[in-house]
């Protein structure tokens, strides 16, 4: 018994230095650039952008192959963070702030298309029963719309809740007078 105990300790120790050992040797240094932009992505790799997720469109910004106002689920917010972290101007983007899908309910065909189309889980609903949407987890990729076939579902701006709607900042200090 204390063989077989002492003999799989030994192999689980070799393997363990044996995958330390291929760690450091096979390690693959990324670029902080890229990491720092891609942090600021909404990270719902949704492919809008046109590249097949978040990392690559990072990766293609921090080398100068993509224009930095491709993400539609980031907005403009998003735009305006990575072209801090890349030092350029902000591009010109359409955006009225954060968007998400709302679904037409009284229209809805409940044929869960739009279910299978969601990659991130935002709609729910049953089969022949009409879905919705669940604002806080929907990343307005958009790839919800196309598959609808009663063309039920548009995309909307964000509604504003008492738990998101910030106060307006002060102009400044306000110097008093005594």
């Amino acid at each position: 018994m204390i063989e077989a105990i002492l003999s799989v300790g030994g192999m689980a120790l070799l393997a363990g230095l044996g995958l330390g050992f291929a760690a450091k040797k096979f390690q693959v240094e990324a670029d902080p650039v890229a990491e720092k932009v891609e942090a600021a992505l909404p990270a719902s790799n949704c492919g809008n952008c046109g590249y097949p997720g978040c990392k690559a469109y990072a990766e293609a910004m921090a080398a100068g192959e993509a224009e930095i106002n491709l993400c539609t689920p980031g907005g403009k917010t998003t735009m305006e963070e990575i072209a801090m972290v890349l030092g350029v101007e902000p591009k010109a983007m359409g955006d009225g702030g954060p968007k998400v899908a709302y679904i037409h309910e009284e229209a809805c065909i409940g044929c869960t298309a739009c279910i299978k189309a969601c990659p991130v889980d935002a709609i729910i609903g049953g089969n022949k029963q009409s879905h919705t949407v669940v604002t806080d987890i929907c990343t307005a990729c958009e790839k919800c719309v196309e598959p609808c076939p009663v063309d039920c579902i548009e995309m909307a701006p964000k509604p504003q809740t008492i738990y998101d709607w910030q106060w307006n900042k002060p102009a400044g200090p306000q110097a008093t007078v005594h």
